[in-house]
């Protein structure tokens, strides 16, 4: 259980910190009606998610206390910006993908400057590692 919860939360920050940006639109022909339809909004990320990430992170990389605290409150500001970003890009894909970017490169600098070069090094490649598994998942498919 707790391997694949250690996975499943890292995929998930692989999924805010790396992947948010690359999202790619499905080419699925629209339906024509003579209505229009708002686009439904993009689920919000989990405030817990934060803790969760953190308390992940802090097994796998072995954060001291005050590395915790730090990571925690990098990942709890990349939460709300993504949520704000979604909020307010919402309907604006090309913008979007902008922002998510910015808070990427923002957070990747936070928290590679939180992390001692090792724990960065660990970082960097499980997310590697988590990213070929979804290629790989997503290729069978």
């Amino acid at each position: 259980m707790s391997g694949s919860r250690s996975l499943l939360f890292l995929a998930l920050l692989t999924s805010l910190t790396f992947g948010c940006a690359r999202r790619r639109r499905a080419d699925i022909p629209e339906a024509r009606t003579s209505v229009p339809v708002a686009p439904a909004p993009a689920p919000a990320v989990a405030p817990t998610a934060a803790r969760d990430l953190t308390d992940v992170m802090t097994d796998e990389l072995k954060l001291t206390p005050l590395q915790q605290t730090k990571v925690r409150g990098i990942l709890n500001g990349t939460v709300e910006q993504v949520n704000a970003a979604r909020q307010q890009y919402g309907s604006n894909k090309t913008a979007l993908t902008t922002e998510l970017r910015r808070i990427n490169a923002s957070s990747e600098a936070q928290l590679r400057a939180a992390l001692t070069p090792i724990q960065y090094k660990q970082y960097v490649a499980k997310k590697r590692q988590l990213q070929a598994q979804m290629q790989a998942r997503k290729a069978s498919n």
